[in-house]
């Protein structure tokens, strides 16, 4: 970290007029952006990659939540295949997005979030 600030500080001496090494003067804004990268960015697309895996994954009998906090059984999915039909008591059947679905919870299988 002490180098990290010891290249952001301006240099104090010397009668050149010559700025430096251009690398180094963008080195700091460039372990910005990778640190940036390897913080945030991927873990996130790892998280999408993840749930449309999840989303297309979906198949009769799975037990969902939505993202509302509907809690159903999928018993179909409409022709366009963008939604589920899901079962949420005896006479009651919601269709909802695929991209409304939070957790799916197999039959028989672990809990996928």
């Amino acid at each position: 970290m002490l180098n990290f600030v010891l290249l952001m500080a301006p240099s104090g001496g010397g009668g050149e007029g010559g700025s430096g090494n251009p690398i180094l003067s963008f080195l700091p804004f460039i372990l910005i952006i990778v640190i940036m990268y390897f913080l945030m960015i991927r873990p996130q697309t790892k998280k999408q990659k993840e749930k449309q895996k999840m989303i297309e994954a979906l198949k009769k009998g799975d037990n969902i939540v939505t993202n509302g906090g509907i809690h159903g059984k999928v018993v179909g999915f409409t022709d366009d295949d963008k939604t589920v039909i899901i079962k949420v008591d005896e006479k009651v059947k919601l269709n909802v997005d695929r991209s409304a679905v939070g957790v799916v919870n197999p039959v028989g299988g672990k809990q996928t979030t």
